[in-house]
């Protein structure tokens, strides 16, 4: 199983922003969203701060997807 952030940026891009507007918005560093990009970890405190400036749930930015074999 993998982590899958394309919830995250289609609706960074519904809600008309770029990623260094996220990024500036909810104070977060450059590694941070490359991360995200990259579909790697981050912390639940990254998580959290991207919540409350798009004022969504954690699910609504993020999901589990099953590798396939």
């Amino acid at each position: 199983m993998a982590l899958s952030y394309k919830k995250l940026w289609k609706l960074l891009i519904d809600k008309d922003m770029k990623k260094e507007d996220l990024r500036v918005a909810a104070g977060l560093t450059s590694t941070a969203i490359a991360k995200l990009g990259r579909n790697e970890d981050v912390s639940t405190k990254v998580l959290l701060k991207i919540c409350n400036v798009l004022d969504c749930d954690i699910a609504d930015i993020m999901e589990i997807v099953v590798a396939e074999e």
